[in-house]
């Protein structure tokens, strides 16, 4: 399953621009959309008086929706072709987008939530399917890397057309609908280049998850530190003296690491024969940047530097794992880890906060940065586990 199928032409050196165009056009959208929608949503239900109980169990549907979602994207592409399946899931994400201005009764959001987020999960598995599929071997680190920092950028301006367009009227909602919109115009112009699926999957999805174990372990762990970190960072920091806008300054900086750190990771990434050992020296980084947070606390500039490059980690472990990913499977096989590496991430999204929130409550402000030491502790075990006892690249 390593290996291409025969008959598979030899891979080009070249970045094939149309391809990686419509790819992070679709993810771009994805970031856009995420970041406008999910705080948009949140001070809509507040102003309408629901609980905060209900307004995170709606949200929590996010990530419910992008584990069904994943585990079906692969075999809806392969009955439906990837770049269709992509722009059916432009439709569906776009016209739910609406749904929420149109749609008053709150308990219908849920169907809503599900119909978004499932949407734009699809989108997330086959555009980095996509991406990955067509990367040149030999720069598929830097590839995934230009695709990671621009999915920040788009996660980032969100926020800031949030700022900018409010809450109030359609407006926000239909902006929205037309950045998802928009993105189907390079996914057509490049649907006949978009990888064929001519084959299922040889293993059942599940299997998937635990195929490429580095891999997904990763994604697992950026998805349990970087939504459990970004909910409770700022409580946190205020909890340690800083006010609410050098916490918030703190947050940016780590989002700055986030988007500089991608490309050089990637192309580093590049130059290393085994990934895997890249991906075990980013959690040892972030193991050590979690343990020096308490010993950081009150010193702002200290503790900016120390997220600035623990932002760059976290967020490597994406982009690295991703193409440590794409190295090792090929056709349907790559498609169907690629929706399990999103399925993973998903669940390191609802595990996260609750692990970090747990922690906090039980053992003090402290156990938010031993909590995420200990997530980090977990990968470094598996990482030493998997390259004494399996050697092999997985």
């Amino acid at each position: 399953m390593s290996q291409p199928p025969s008959g598979t032409p030899a891979p080009v050196e070249e970045i094939h621009w149309p391809s990686l165009i419509a790819a992070i056009a679709s993810i771009t959208a994805v970031g856009i959309a995420i970041g406008l929608g999910l705080p948009l949503l949140s001070i809509i239900m507040e102003k309408r008086g629901i609980s905060s109980t209900l307004i995170g169990l709606n949200s929590a549907m996010a990530g419910l929706a992008s584990m069904a979602a994943a585990a079906v994207t692969a075999k809806t592409a392969h009955n439906y072709g990837v770049a269709n399946t992509m722009l059916l899931a432009i439709l569906f994400a776009a016209i739910s987008a609406l749904g929420f201005y149109y749609i008053e009764d709150f308990w219908l959001w849920f169907p809503l939530r599900v119909v978004f987020h499932g949407a734009i999960t699809v989108l997330f598995v086959l555009s980095e399917f996509w991406i990955n599929a067509t990367a040149p071997p030999s720069r598929r680190g830097l590839v995934l890397g230009i695709y990671g920092t621009i999915l920040s950028l788009g996660f980032a301006a969100g926020p800031l057309l949030f700022s900018i367009l409010g809450s109030e009227g359609i407006l926000p909602f239909a902006f929205g609908a037309g950045v998802i919109l928009l993105s189907a115009i390079p996914i057509f112009l490049a649907r006949n280049e978009s990888p064929v699926l001519n084959e299922k999957p040889e293993l059942h999805f599940m299997r998937y998850v635990f195929l490429v174990p580095t891999a997904t372990a990763a994604v697992f762990i950026f998805g349990a530190v970087e939504s459990g970190g970004l909910s409770l960072f700022p409580i946190y920091g205020t909890r340690t003296g800083f006010t609410e806008s050098q916490a918030a300054l703190l947050l940016t900086v780590m989002g700055i690491g986030n988007v500089i750190f991608q490309i050089p990771l990637g192309m580093l990434s590049d130059r290393m024969r085994d990934r895997r050992n890249l991906l075990a020296m980013m959690t040892v980084v972030g193991l050590a940047g979690a343990l020096c947070l308490p010993l950081l606390q009150g010193n702002w500039w200290l503790m900016a530097v120390v997220l600035l490059f623990w932002g760059g980690s976290v967020s490597g472990l994406y982009t690295v794992g991703l193409s440590h990913l794409g190295s090792r499977l090929h056709g349907a096989d790559l498609a169907a880890a690629n929706a399990a590496f999103i399925f993973s991430y998903a669940v390191g999204t609802v595990a996260g906060p609750q692990a970090i929130g747990a922690a906090m409550d039980i053992t003090g402000n402290d156990g938010f940065a031993w909590s995420i030491a200990a997530f980090f502790a977990l990968y470094v075990v598996l990482s030493v586990i998997r390259m004494v006892f399996n050697p092999k690249r997985t």
